[in-house]
């Protein structure tokens, strides 16, 4: 991992100039010394990076952000120009030309450095210390914009219910062994009698409307529900026989040890689960954690991170915020939910600040 410094130490002149031209540094252009300690004096400081955040077009936080979140520390060109297209919301530029475009913007910009060894001399890097200084600076530019809220009188908190829930639902199973119909879905009854049986019931589904692309489940059940099937077969603890449901091994022997799941482990398989339908959903997870300490209002918090989500399909970014991302949360334990005269409010939970963040994000 290389900070500003090295990578500027590292950099060929061409670049250095680039970059000076682009900030109109007032320094010699032809001593690389000089170059060097103008432009960290530039880029290292606050005014700078608060400048560019409230300067940049949505698309270029976007695809900032999407740096920052991914597990990569290296990128090839085409990794950017990908990250670029989904930053754009995938809107039609003529072909890849913005997009080419943005990602040069970025390099004469001191945010992208070619590798510094053979091998990854055409991989592009972030400095770690710009990318914590742009955590720190977004933090902030986002909670402008959320309005924090008085204590509602009653909240929902489900703790860690969903876990529990898994052990109720692995128990209906096995001492019903439901009937799937053609489509695959338990027989309404079943289903009405699975809820019956969990802590937290949700109402089943009505005919019409669309459903995909949030887990193989979701079109036939309700969020919750959907994803703790999912969940339990993801683990090999039911497996679908013939048109019956039933528990496997793997299950019969979790179900005898009464062990519940980490919620740890639900979130990570929720986080993938609907990766495709909210591909930056770590981060959205993450500025939520950042903006939510305390109670905030749901509806200024779609104002403060709405412009990050992607519509999806029928979803737009205000339905996917309060229907698959807080209500989900909400059923992980991560969130509290209350309402106030002016609507409804969250708040996050210690365990749900635990687990917002990362691993590897620069501390």
């Amino acid at each position: 991992m290389m900070n500003l410094a090295d990578m500027l130490t590292y950099a060929d002149i061409g670049q250095l100039t680039a970059i000076a031209g682009r900030y109109q540094c007032d320094c010699k252009r032809n001593s690389k010394h000089d170059l060097i300690q103008s432009l960290l004096i530039l880029l290292g400081s606050r005014d700078f990076m608060d400048s560019h955040i409230r300067s940049c077009k949505p698309e270029e936080l976007r695809f900032l952000n999407t740096l920052l979140f991914d597990e990569r520390s290296h990128f090839s060109l085409e990794d950017l120009l990908a990250a670029a297209k989904q930053a754009t919301f995938d809107i039609p530029d003529g072909k890849d030309g913005g997009y080419r475009e943005m990602v040069s913007r970025f390099k004469n910009g001191g945010w992208l450095f070619s590798g510094t060894s053979q091998q990854s001399k055409y991989l592009f890097q972030v400095p770690e210390d710009l990318k914590r200084r742009f955590l720190e600076q977004m933090g902030s530019y986002i909670r402008e914009k959320v309005e924090y809220a008085s204590e509602p009188g009653v909240y929902r908190s489900e703790g860690d219910l969903l876990a529990g829930d898994l052990l109720l639902f692995m128990r209906y199973v096995k001492e019903n062994e439901p009937e799937l119909n053609q489509e695959g879905a338990l027989y309404k009854r079943y289903q009405q009698g699975l809820m019956n049986a969990l802590q937290i019931p949700e109402p089943l589904l009505g005919k019409g409307g669309w459903r995909f692309g949030y887990g193989r489940a979701c079109e036939h059940y309700p969020p919750r529900m959907a994803l703790l099937y999912d969940y339990a077969r993801h683990r090999r603890y039911i497996s679908e026989e013939g048109f019956r449901l039933k528990l496997t091994a793997a299950g019969e022997t979790l179900l005898a040890e009464g062990k519940t799941e980490r919620l740890m482990q639900i979130f990570f398989f929720w986080l993938k689960l609907y990766k495709g339908a909210v591909p930056n959903l770590p981060s959205i997870v993450y500025w939520i954690s950042k903006s939510a300490g305390e109670w905030v209002s749901i509806s200024s918090l779609t104002e403060g991170i709405g412009w990050l989500i992607k519509p999806f399909y029928y979803d737009d970014a205000a339905s996917i915020l309060e229907q698959r991302v807080l209500r989900m949360m909400l059923h992980l334990g991560m969130i509290r939910l209350g309402e106030t005269p002016d609507g409804p409010v969250i708040m996050m939970t210690p365990w749900g600040m635990e687990a917002a963040t990362p691993r590897r994000l620069p501390k």
